[in-house]
């Protein structure tokens, strides 16, 4: 036991560096795209400047179309400019959107991939079942904190299983099918009990709760996958 939580403790470690190192990558990745793409810009100043030294160059451009003409150019310059900055603000705000993305993926990803063991280790295992309490009566069943409302076939069928289990009994489909139904077991056929088995766990509706509480022994038959000792009947 001391092994197996180790284990976990372990496991829950490895998952909680590999999302950590997963962000750092990630953060890591896109700071270097944004800081080569914001690099590569040209400077928003450069268009000015080169107006600038049109001006100073040829002070002798004295005619009133050729300043309007620099004019002009400083306008387009100055509008240039404008124009870059809210490029940089547009790549600004599209990388942070995408780091958030990215991390979010991350980290879905590891949370699917640690659900997927845990549901790996509960289908070895079976499942953890603390009580299971069956009230014929009234035809509901109370499986740790959830309750189910059988049908009476239903509760008959997980009855005559809980009673098995209670023996340390495997039961077949036919003997299935003679204890719920009364009849001889010459005259049920394992297709019945199967039948029977397969409405059970419809009706209890979780799939996985259903497949692992109601086990299936190949070529033996079927059997409840919980601690005899958690078993009450009335």
């Amino acid at each position: 036991m001391l092994a197996r939580i180790t284990s976990v403790t372990e496991s829950s470690k490895g998952i909680a560096r590999l999302i950590g190192g997963g962000v750092v990558a990630v953060v890591a990745i896109l700071g270097i795209t944004a800081a080569l793409l914001l690099t590569s810009l040209p400077d928003a100043n450069a268009f000015n400047a080169r107006v600038e030294r049109l001006f100073v160059e040829n002070a002798d451009l004295t005619g009133g179309e050729t300043i309007r003409l620099l004019e002009i150019l400083a306008q387009s310059g100055t509008a240039f400019s404008e124009v870059l900055a809210s490029y940089r603000v547009v790549l600004f705000v599209l990388l942070v959107f995408a780091t958030a993305l990215l991390i979010a993926a991350l980290v879905f990803l590891v949370i699917l991939v640690s659900l997927y063991r845990r549901l790996g280790e509960i289908e070895r295992s079976g499942i953890q079942v603390s009580s299971l309490h069956i009230a014929r009566e009234s035809r509901s069943v109370s499986l740790n904190d959830m309750e189910f409302t059988l049908t009476e076939a239903a509760i008959e069928t997980l009855s005559v299983l809980a009673e098995a289990r209670m023996d340390d009994d495997i039961l077949t489909g036919a003997e299935i099918e003679s204890m719920v139904s009364g009849r001889k077991l010459p005259d049920c056929d394992e297709a019945a009990g199967a039948t029977r088995i397969k409405r059970l766990r419809d009706a209890l509706g979780n799939q996985l709760v259903s497949e692992l509480l109601i086990r299936t022994v190949a070529r033996r038959g079927y059997v409840l996958s919980i601690d005899k000792d958690v078993i009450r009947m009335n």
